[in-house]
């Protein structure tokens, strides 16, 4: 039987709340359940649908939202739930890159990371909440930094390029 969503969180003497266990097994089959042998790493259909150009990224988003519906479902903290976003965000934008996104997708293990997450989340006692809190809303926060200054780099470089290009063309036209 399915255990239902915690609509509080409980006391010290309570039995904490247990993660549906179709979680984690929805998570092992996307993530990590083949294994190479002799090298030993790991990867789930995840990798082996992103071979599929289109297809193959969006049958696997929708067990990733599977994953990001129970989240929110077991009342996890929007943090959290940023945090897990941004997981996906960068598994699907890397992923949707050709070879490079596969590699990608043996290493990352979104899937398997925002059950990690989320179980943290269900596990930590009242005292511990938080201070889980404070860590994603600083992990967010650091995320959204890098990606702003990616994207001034990313502007940078290309008004540099559009520079020399126009320069380029201007010598060739009339020098």
């Amino acid at each position: 039987m399915r255990k239902s969503p915690p609509d509080a969180l409980p006391s010290d003497s309570e039995q904490l709340p247990q993660l549906a266990p179709e979680l984690e097994l929805l998570a092992r089959w996307m993530d990590g359940v083949f294994r190479v042998p002799g090298v030993g790493w790991r990867f789930g259909l995840d990798a082996i649908l992103g071979l599929l150009p289109g297809i193959g990224d969006t049958a696997s988003s929708v067990a990733t939202l599977y994953i990001l519906a129970a989240a929110h479902r077991y009342g996890v903290t929007r943090a959290t739930l940023l945090r897990m976003a941004l997981n996906v965000v960068l598994d699907t934008t890397v992923g949707a890159l050709p070879l490079i996104g596969d590699i990608f997708d043996v290493y990352w293990k979104s899937n398997q990371r925002n059950v990690a997450l989320l179980n943290r989340h269900m596990l930590a006692k009242p005292s511990e909440q938080g201070k889980l809190q404070r860590s994603d809303r600083w992990f967010v926060v650091l995320l959204i930094t890098l990606l702003a200054l990616l994207m001034i780099a990313s502007i940078v470089v290309a008004a540099l390029l559009l520079t020399w290009l126009v320069g380029a063309l201007t010598q060739a036209l009339w020098g």
